[in-house]
């Protein structure tokens, strides 16, 4: 976090220093101008810099927060409209432009069709002449036309029509610096949603992953219980045994799971201890396929991932009265780890509407811990309940 926001501060200054580059390479300083220093400690300089600064963090930081994002696009607009007549009657480049004695705008006396007085580009050696004196007849009336049509051609109005100049760069400037701050603004706030959005993403899924641990906890506890209880009271050699395997498995559940991922060996150890319990109980009747293929070594996968599946195997495909085979195969590859189970549907359980709450909540972890590096096929036909689970690397 730290890191990001230092990476943002770096952005924001490299982006200023850029923007603050701008006059001092464009108003470029020839003969009888100022220079890039002169020009850099002049007041409208920093006038200039100061106000697109103010308004890029106050529309940042105080308008698209308290307007535009809260849907008051009016009001925002509104605000918007009265900052951009500021920046229309401040003229702040084009006051930064007059402060370069280079781009003043002189009398119209001393505009001559050789260039202007003292700029480069004039005719050397050439001066204009003085205007004349007031009290000289019809002066006033026999410099008027020739006046007007020289300022005209030069780009200024006669007297008595004058026009304000509408500084275009300035409301240029205003217009990138409106555009670029709401871009930038707007996007951080959708970060922050999308963020906020994973992190409750997360603790639904911690939440199901905890429901998950008390849906298996209770049945499977008292069913094994009951089963040790039996082996004590014959006097069985495995007794000690199969406490030892289901005191794994509570603490596997209970301590091991706070993890998002755990290593592949430590699951399959709790598959094999949950199966071997599992033996304790069932009949001959039902036979258990069961194997693992490949090495677990550096592997890792989302605890107890496949126990709900491996739980409904022996949940659903025991019968007391009919043959059943159960097939439960791991198998790991170098880019997958691969989970098949098939158990026979009898009657009494096919209809068992528990069985989906359990799956449910797997396929939404399986979402939120692999998203688009699973794939999960289930199948129910032909009395055979298949599941395929491929989780790629």
């Amino acid at each position: 976090m730290q890191k990001i926001r230092l990476f943002t501060v770096a952005i924001h200054l490299a982006g200023w220093l850029l923007f603050l580059s701008f006059p001092l390479v464009f108003i470029q300083a020839g003969e009888g101008g100022l220079s890039l220093f002169d020009l850099l400690l002049t007041r409208s300089y920093w006038e200039f810099s100061i106000c697109y600064f103010l308004l890029f963090y106050v529309n940042s930081w105080v308008l698209i927060p308290r307007f535009f994002l809260k849907k008051k696009y009016v009001d925002y607009g509104l605000i918007v409209i009265i900052f951009f007549a500021g920046i229309y009657f401040l003229q702040p480049f084009d006051r930064l432009l007059r402060a370069n004695p280079m781009h003043r705008p002189v009398p119209g006396w001393q505009i001559g069709r050789g260039g202007d007085i003292g700029r480069p580009g004039m005719q050397q050696g050439w001066n204009a002449p003085p205007p004349p004196p007031d009290d000289m007849p019809f002066s006033k009336d026999m410099h008027q036309p020739e006046t007007a049509r020289l300022h005209q051609e030069f780009g200024q109005p006669p007297q008595g029509e004058h026009r304000r100049r509408i500084d275009t760069t300035s409301l240029f400037i205003f217009v990138m610096i409106i555009a670029l701050s709401t871009a930038v603004e707007v996007t951080r706030e959708w970060n922050l949603t999308e963020q906020r959005a994973s992190m409750a993403e997360a603790g639904k899924a911690n939440a199901e992953l905890s429901f998950l641990k008390a849906q298996i906890n209770p049945h499977f506890l008292f069913n094994t219980l009951n089963n040790i209880y039996t082996l004590a009271v014959t006097g069985n050699q495995h007794t000690a045994d199969s406490i030892m395997k289901l005191s794994k498995i509570m603490r596997y559940v209970t301590d091991e799971i706070t993890e998002d991922f755990v290593p592949l060996e430590n699951e399959i150890e709790c598959v094999n201890n949950y199966i071997d319990l599992q033996r304790l109980r069932i009949g001959k009747r039902t036979e258990i396929d069961y194997s693992v293929t490949g090495d677990p070594l550096n592997k890792v996968v989302a605890p107890l991932i496949f126990m709900t599946f491996i739980e409904n195997v022996f949940k659903y495909g025991i019968s007391k009265q009919e043959q059943s085979k159960l097939v439960i195969r791991i198998t790991i590859l170098e880019d997958s780890i691969n989970l098949f189970c098939q158990n026979p549907v009898h009657p009494n359980a096919a209809n068992d509407s528990r069985r989906g709450i359990g799956i449910q909540n797997t396929k939404q972890r399986l979402q939120h811990l692999y998203a688009d590096k699973h794939h999960l096929n289930i199948v129910n036909e032909n009395q055979l309940y298949t599941v395929e689970l491929n989780l790629y690397s």
